[in-house]
């Protein structure tokens, strides 16, 4: 039994249940609140997350909630409350700790389980709650404070944004309760795509959220908010307190700045841990010539101001070039794009081409990353004198993150990476590991007037760094213990954190322009033990990003340490378990929070009728990207928009090259003109979308007449990029009566299905699914 979403007339609010409550045929959503209180002191913050869940229904009840948090932030506690009693999570093997949950749930106890399946993406289930009940989970976690040219920013996510999901999906239970398919690319994925309220419906969440700032001695110039409106307040102790106005809803980071002069420390806090911050010098760095290939993200998920702002920053970053360097521009969806073939010089006629390029690029189709990133890879070739540069404008909203740097990763590692992150609910969790990979910036944008002051940082960024080939000498560090080193860039302090057996001071050693450099700094004690989490959690990053990469024999250490320092992480969970026995058996009803969709997103304009959207826009004349099933009899449960893939893109191997990358169709060289009509191009071109199109019709349990509507818009997208395909556009005119009433399903379906075979002909049978371990575990 699953609950349905329902349009906005059925859910009037309830003018006594808080804000935004609902009112259903069925009850109210289960969850009521969400409660943030951030306590920030100097560059550190600890966090209290609660979320507030209700039963409105009459049988007992498991709630699930996908939702986001900070991307570097430690989780450390875990608690659960209901009917005056509080029990205290423990943290396990994930595995175990979910052979935990389900046997209290069949023995009638009340159980919770928090997991995370992303740097920033964590799901709660709550199970067993009775009729009426409420149960309240709170999360405790820490998190450092990036800090450039003179401000440090405490962004805390709200919303987890659709995703795309590439792969083939696979055989068995699936992972989650979300509203796509687990695939070979994403084993997880429907763990990582929740349910989306179409917009207009009341506000299902009451949201406060409050930060406390002490600036820790540090002199504090401003406090500034985006995104959200605030009130402020200033207390006699010199914190000042930030709260969000009430009503406003989940669909956006809360992004706080705060402007302060930091200073280069060495923190210890006596128990072998220590964080070093080191200020950029006052060095000028030269810069060699650069080979630059820069990739804009031009998917369905980037329309509205998103795509105006990336192109803004894609052509700001061209303008950076200078006539020394090479450089390639390459847009892409699910297809590869580039504004002239291979690296080019940085003279003004090709940076003002590649800037007439940017201007045409519209979004549309998939997220398809690795084989863009791939391309960049072979582009930029072996390592030479010129450094080599990778920038990535993108939301990065891709599900398949560790397949990335599984296959991309290792390469990556040995350029320049730096990361440009548009979206006011950004994922910003693999963008950051991204940049991590290659040394670089992950710059983040969430509205178009942060643009300008964003870019002064990504030009310098984009330059050579200070200092590079950095060390440290005079602590006693313990081996594999210290993170990433990396370079120093204007503005950027380095932050490190590490273990230590002895000593009170360091010397950081490294290279700059002029020569050798070093900077001594002294120690100090620091009675703070969010430094120990905060460690653990970029150390436990780093093994679990080499686990992607292949490392899989990291698995055993990632367990030990994080249990070993209670800071979560993707092999553990944490799980209360109450000891008493509050019903007779497993919930007999489940239900997954929908989300709100987020802020700043073009959604479709005919939305599917079950309440919810999908992550691409109408089909473009190049590619349809997705499909999206309506609830309908034997199909997906109602209040699930299914995502299918759009074709098998085989991606085991680096494109040859000069040549096509492999599995997408093959790209030109310059913007696409114009096709006359029947001189267009041959279907071959679009023969992967075509086969998937007709397995998706073959496999549909019923004809659907939404569906058949829907799939004419893409095949009619389709025949007008091959410039004209008689047989599609005749196909796509049929269709159009799927939506005039007394139309013949079952006739139209057949009728598909016959100008398709026709069309490709003869689609190979599909693979046989692919079965896969644990959903959190590489296969």
């Amino acid at each position: 039994m699953n609950i349905t979403s329902l349009e906005p007339a059925q859910c009037p609010t309830v003018p006594d249940a808080g804000f935004g409550a609902l009112r259903t045929g069925r009850g109210n959503l289960p969850l009521e609140s969400v409660d943030v209180r951030a306590a920030i002191s100097g560059l550190v913050a600890g966090v209290e997350v609660t979320q507030g869940f209700r039963n409105p229904f009459d049988v007992t009840l498991e709630a699930t909630y996908v939702f986001p948090l900070p991307d570097r932030a430690a989780v450390t506690g875990f608690r659960m409350e209901a009917a005056d009693h509080v029990v205290e999570g423990v943290l396990k093997e994930r595995g175990q700790a979910r052979q935990d949950y389900d046997q209290a749930l069949r023995e009638g106890r009340r159980a919770a389980i928090a997991e995370e399946d992303r740097p920033e993406v964590f799901t709660i289930r709550v199970g067993n709650i009775l009729p009426g009940e409420r149960v309240s989970v709170r999360l405790t976690l820490s998190q450092p404070l990036p800090y450039e040219d003179g401000a440090a920013t405490f962004r805390f996510p709200l919303v987890v944004a659709p995703r795309y999901i590439p792969g083939s999906p696979v055989d068995g239970q699936p992972a989650g309760d979300g509203t796509a398919p687990d695939t070979d690319a994403v084993p997880d994925a429907s763990r990582i795509t929740p349910p989306v309220l179409l917009p207009g419906f009341p506000d299902p969440v009451r949201l406060s959220l409050t930060a406390d700032v002490d600036a820790a001695g540090l002199r504090l110039r401003e406090l500034a908010s985006s995104l959200h409106v605030v009130e402020e307040e200033s207390r006699d102790d010199g914190v000042h307190t930030v709260r969000v106005r009430p009503g406003e809803r989940l669909d956006r980071d809360f992004v706080l700045r705060l402007s302060f002069d930091a200073s280069t420390s060495l923190q210890l806090d006596g128990l072998g841990t220590f964080a070093l911050t080191v200020l950029p010098p006052p060095l000028q760095a030269p810069r060699p010539p650069r080979d630059l290939v820069l990739l804009l993200d031009r998917s369905g998920s980037m329309s509205g101001w998103k795509m105006v702002c990336a192109r803004r920053a894609a052509a700001r970053i061209v303008d950076t070039l200078t006539p020394q360097d090479r450089f390639a521009v390459l847009t892409f969806d699910s297809v590869v794009e580039q504004a002239f073939e291979g690296l080019v010089e940085a003279s003004d006629r090709n940076r003002y081409r590649a800037v007439e390029h940017l201007a045409r690029v519209d979004a549309r189709g998939g997220t398809e990353l690795l084989a863009p990133l791939r391309e960049a890879i072979r582009l930029l070739g072996a390592r030479g004198e010129r450094e080599r540069v990778v920038v990535l404008v993108t939301d990065g909203q891709v599900g398949n993150e560790d397949q990335i740097l599984e296959q991309a990763g290792g390469a990556l590692s040995a350029m320049r990476v730096h990361t440009v992150g548009i979206d006011r609910a950004v994922n910003a969790g693999f963008l950051g590991r991204l940049a991590g990979l290659g040394a670089g910036r992950c710059e983040l944008v969430e509205s178009e007037d942060r643009l300008d002051a964003a870019m002064e940082h990504i030009h310098r960024r984009i330059g050579a760094p200070l200092v590079t080939d950095l060390s440290l000498k005079g602590l006693d560090v313990e081996p594999e213990t210290v993170t990433h080193l990396g370079s120093i860039f204007p503005g950027v302090p380095l932050r490190v954190y590490g273990r230590c057996r002895a000593g009170s001071s360091v010397t950081v050693r490294g290279t700059a322009a002029g020569g050798p450099w070093e900077e001594h700094v002294e120690g100090v004690t620091a009675d703070n033990p969010a430094l120990r989490a905060v460690w653990a959690r970029a150390h436990l990053r780093e093994l679990e990003d080499r686990y992607a990469m292949g490392e899989h024999d990291l698995e055993s250490r990632i367990v030990d340490t994080s249990l070993a320092y209670g800071v979560l992480c993707r092999f553990t969970a944490y799980v209360a378990v109450d000891t008493r026995e509050v019903a007779g058996g497993e919930p007999e009803h489940r239900v997954i929070q929908p989300v709100e969709p987020p802020s700043g997103w073009e959604l479709p304009g005919a939305a599917p009728a079950a309440g919810l959207f999908g992550i691409a826009a109408a089909a473009p004349p190049q590619v349809a990207v997705q499909s999206f099933a309506r609830g309908r009899p034997g199909g997906p449960r109602l209040g699930a928009a299914r995502v299918e893939p759009l074709m098998e893109h085989d991606l085991s191997a680096a494109p040859p090259s000069g040549g096509p990358i492999s599995g997408v169709p093959p790209f030109a060289p310059r913007p696409p003109m114009p096709v006359p009509r029947g001189g267009g191009r041959p279907v071959e071109t679009v023969r992967p979308q075509l086969v998937a199109e007709l397995e998706r019709l073959r496999a549909l349990p019923a004809p659907d007449l939404a569906y058949l509507a829907d799939l004419g818009t893409r095949l009619a997208a389709l025949a007008a990029y091959l410039g004209g395909e008689e047989r599609l556009e005749g196909l796509a005119r049929e269709l159009e009566a799927a939506e005039r009433p007394g139309a013949d399903a079952r006739l139209l379906h057949d009728r598909a299905v016959a100008v398709l075979t026709e069309v490709v002909g003869g689609a190979p049978p599909a693979p046989a699914p692919r079965r896969r371990g644990p959903f959190w575990k590489r296969d």
